[in-house]
């Protein structure tokens, strides 16, 4: 009997779903055989909120805090999310960007217990039995990831799984899809990064990156695969090399339930941030001109959906096209190159070739210009100046990140265009002080899309994910923003309102997915207050 008991308490506080911690009344550590195992005293959840802060703060660097939110998430899983939701300005950064690109990096070296599956090339055939490992049955969203293309740190192989799990925390944090439906994922196909081949500790697959047809039936295993173990589940492709992301998104978008967050989410947001830029301009979305620095499946996918937005706005599909201009390495893409990939080449237009990418500035006058390179610090003060020159209020957007890639700063935007630009960025910045007056910058983020539309997902029972839903999405969140944020220079909603807004971005979407046919579920009477009914909210179940 005693061993019973001390099975059933040692069970208990082993299992992040069911453990309480301090916050386990008297009754329930006798009934539990958890008396003795917790000191005496009962918290209040709050109680124990303010010891994690504490504990949070006083570690030495973000990585040590990213460390021990990890630790916090596989001891109290209520616990790790209240803490994320008390402040999400503050966690978010710790969990997510830009701290888990260094946690990725450093994976082997930092991991104390394994989370999610991990899904080797060379058990193909064996799936089916590993997705069924996993204790949820009932699987809705799936992040995956082959962590070739991580941030702008490049392949890191099973160490990009810091993604995926980061990616799925905010999932719950920040729009409330229950994390018991969430899975993370990460497919070892190898890695060509000597550093991890060459690393005694590094936990993946020794041998370099699989390709080609090997690769593409592996990926193409993996979507049978989880459509048989988790038929409601979605999938979301995450930091996957541009060779393999539009390719995999084409292939899949129009048979499974999948979206890939680097092209659709971050083009969303890209969206939205120049649909709020406007009404600081007072210019129109079809007056708009914006030229890319970078041309990968980002910047394809920002321009793909501006094409299907001003097409909405009753523009030809040519016409749009041609308000979207890119430059890459090489220079400016047009149509005489012969480097291009099959999905860059609807934005090469007609035009001479040009190398510097300020003369591109010159020669266009875009109204925009939108980083999504991860060359840090390329919009340097001549491109800056330049853009200043051709607008009263130009559109400065350097997406990329971690801060370090960041193509400039928000004090350099700022400065150099006198303080005219319209400014956000993919890394957060601290406040600007210039001229006498306060710049806040923006921060465009992702986890202004995506949280909202796993919600959306999760709320109708979605059997596609389609671009125009990506569209309602941006601009549901563009008019989230108040004329007070747009005279502070935001154009996003400041994060700490990140839950009220994605419950209101969600249940735009899911307007969209009830009216056009996509929902597996009937359509509730009020849509507003059944998204709010389903959200999660982190506190303990009676055990």
């Amino acid at each position: 009997m005693n061993n019973q008991k001390k099975y059933m308490g040692e069970t208990v506080l082993n299992n992040s779903l069911l453990n309480q911690g301090t916050a386990f009344s008297i009754e329930e550590r006798k009934r539990l055989g958890l008396l003795g195992l917790l000191p005496e005293k009962v918290e209040t959840e709050d109680e124990q909120l303010q010891r994690v802060l504490f504990q949070v703060k006083s570690r030495a660097n973000d990585l040590d805090r990213y460390i021990y939110l990890s630790a916090l998430l596989d001891t109290d899983e209520v616990l790790y999310f209240k803490t994320l939701m008390s402040d999400p300005a503050y966690f978010m950064p710790l969990v997510y960007t830009p701290t888990v690109g260094e946690a990725c990096q450093k994976f082997d070296e930092i991991m104390r217990r394994p989370r999610g599956l991990y899904l080797p090339i060379t058990r193909q055939a064996e799936l089916d039995e590993i997705l069924k490992n996993w204790y949820e049955p009932d699987v809705r969203f799936i992040v995956v990831t082959d962590g070739q293309r991580i941030l702008g740190l490049g392949d890191q192989g099973i160490g990009g799984m810091g993604i995926p799990i980061g990616k799925l925390s905010l999932y719950t944090a920040c729009a409330g899809v229950p994390p018991q439906v969430t899975l993370p994922i990460t497919l070892d196909v190898g890695t060509d990064n000597a550093d991890r081949l060459n690393d005694p500790m590094y936990l993946g697959l020794k041998q370099p990156r699989v390709t080609g047809e090997k690769y593409d039936e592996f990926i193409d295993a993996f979507i049978q695969s989880v459509q048989r173990v988790f038929p409601k589940a979605c999938i979301q492709f995450e930091d996957f090399a541009f060779a393999h992301a539009a390719p995999i998104l084409e292939k899949y978008r129009e048979k499974v339930c999948c979206f890939n967050d680097d092209i659709q989410g971050t083009a969303a947001v890209a969206l939205a941030g120049i649909q709020t830029a406007l009404r600081i301009t007072q210019a129109k979305l079809s007056a708009q001109r914006i030229l890319f620095f970078g041309a990968g499946t980002a910047a394809v996918g920002i321009a793909t959906l501006f094409t299907k937005a001003l097409m909405m706005e009753g523009l030809s599909e040519e016409e749009a096209r041609t308000h979207c201009w890119m430059f890459d390495i090489h220079g400016l893409l047009q149509s005489q190159r012969h480097d291009l990939a099959d999905f860059q080449r609807p934005f090469a237009h007609e035009h001479s070739a040009v190398g510097r990418f300020v003369d591109a500035i010159n020669t266009l006058k875009p109204t925009a210009i939108i980083g999504v390179s991860t060359v840090g610090k390329a919009f340097d003060q001549a491109v800056i100046e330049a853009m200043a020159q051709h607008n009263s209020r130009p559109i400065i957007f350097p997406y990329s990140n971690p801060t370090e890639h960041s193509e400039c700063s928000a004090q350099e935007a700022y400065q150099w265009s006198n303080g005219q630009a319209v400014f956000a960025s993919g890394s957060p910045f601290p406040p600007v002080h210039f001229n006498n007056k306060v710049f806040v910058p923006g921060q465009g983020n992702n986890v202004y899309i995506f949280p909202a539309m796993g919600m959306a997902i999760y709320a109708t029972g979605a059997k596609l994910v389609t671009d125009e839903m990506f569209i309602v999405a941006a601009q549901a969140l563009s008019k989230e923003v108040s004329n007070e944020y747009l005279d502070m220079g935001l154009i996003y909603p400041p994060q700490k309102e990140i839950l009220t807004v994605s419950l209101k971005v969600a249940a735009k979407i899911a307007e969209y997915i009830f009216q056009h046919g996509f929902a597996s579920l009937d359509q509730p009477e009020d849509i507003s207050v059944y998204i709010q009914q389903l959200a999660y909210t982190p506190t303990y179940p009676a055990v």
